[in-house]
């Protein structure tokens, strides 16, 4: 079974076709600048297509990123390091003398 349906394919050809000629926008309301990438000419004419109605799998759900799970793996597996006393301080200070 197709994943995606006929015309929502044409929805996307009709973006590429824009971006080539240079007048397809990005944005809300086609208010930003034009749109030069490939990925972001096909995925605008999929959301078109999606607001339209037509069969078009649902949005991928973000994730978290690789580098904020590390860092917090890091810090919970780092121990804190031996705090000096006061009392070897005082023992280093007569030993000076």
């Amino acid at each position: 079974m197709a994943r995606y349906s006929k015309s929502a394919g044409k929805d996307v050809e009709g973006a590429m076709k824009k971006r080539n000629k240079g007048t397809l926008k990005s944005g809300k309301g086609g208010k930003g600048g034009t749109v030069k990438s490939r990925k972001q000419a096909i995925a605008i004419g999929l959301s078109e297509a999606r607001a339209k109605g037509k069969k078009v799998p649902k949005k991928a759900a973000t994730r978290k990123t690789a580098k904020s799970k590390t860092a917090t793996r890091k810090t919970a597996t780092r121990k804190a390091a031996p705090r000096k006393t006061a009392k070897r301080k005082v023992a280093k200070r007569k030993a000076k003398k």
